[in-house]
């Protein structure tokens, strides 16, 4: 299926520029994370996630839903791609956790070649994520903390406000590789995305979150936090705070959360 520019740039509101440069770049990246939510509702509820275009597209455009690294950067990748950037996507080593040794390569991001250097366009990293293109490069900080450095091994990490949050070797990566990771992230027992429910959606002065039962809201410097006591109140909360209307949230099954499995 081919890419509906016009139906993409609704979704996420934008109306500026087009060129294949940095501003454009810039304003697509945080149009893109204020409008269209990190979420995994779909591993919850036992649904395959598929990355081709035309899946992404009913998902994240034509049904407004969110969705999680794999999902994000592919459709931001044919968008980038459809005006011209030259892009390549590679994947990651999320390190939040625990060293690089022991995390796979279940992280998917884009880098974008532009004639200022390389960039790096991170849109499915949920909260931690920074909402400007990153250049690849040992500058100083963005103005939320985000910035590069390079391992004892010269691999590229990530840095931002909780610490490392991930790295990456800059291999080679196929589409094949993206679908093997997505699979594990999707439905191995013993992933992250199978276990735990996980939303956030940047605002244009904060940002909304949920980990398992407890919600944060970030506004203007202030922060409103409680927990959801049923998947009800999920429901609520995914229209109220993410635009995302899926009804059938009442029935995922969450392991992480007590009185929910």
């Amino acid at each position: 299926m081919s890419l509906d520019l016009d139906g993409y740039f609704a979704r996420i509101r934008w109306s500026g520029p087009k060129a294949a440069d940095l501003p454009t770049l810039t304003g697509l990246l945080a149009a893109h994370m204020r409008a269209v939510p990190f979420e995994n509702l779909d591993p919850l509820l036992g649904r395959r996630v598929l990355l081709d275009l035309d899946s992404l597209q009913d998902k994240l455009v034509r049904r407004r839903r969110g969705g999680y690294c794999f999902e994000h950067a592919t459709l931001f990748q044919a968008v980038l791609s459809e005006l011209g950037f030259t892009v390549t996507s590679h994947l990651a080593r999320v390190v939040l956790a625990g060293p690089k040794t022991d995390s796979s390569r279940t992280h998917m991001f884009n880098l974008i070649h532009l004639p200022e250097g390389q960039f790096v366009a991170d849109p499915g990293f949920g909260g931690p994520a920074a909402i400007t293109p990153l250049q690849l490069a040992e500058t100083p900080a963005d103005p939320a903390g985000h910035w590069f450095g390079r391992d004892a091994a010269g691999d590229w990490v990530l840095r931002g406000g909780p610490g490392d949050l991930w790295v990456t070797e800059l291999a080679t990566d196929y589409p094949i590789d993206f679908e093997l990771s997505n699979h594990y992230v999707s439905t191995h027992a013993d992933s992250i995305f199978t276990r735990n429910l996980m939303l956030n959606r940047f605002t244009e002065d904060g940002r909304v979150s949920l980990m398992n039962r407890d919600a944060t809201v970030r506004k203007a410097g202030e922060v409103k936090s409680w927990q959801l006591e049923n998947r009800q109140e999920l429901v609520t909360f995914l229209v109220e705070y993410l635009d995302v209307d899926v009804p059938e949230a009442q029935k995922l099954r969450v392991p992480a959360i007590a009185g929910w499995a």
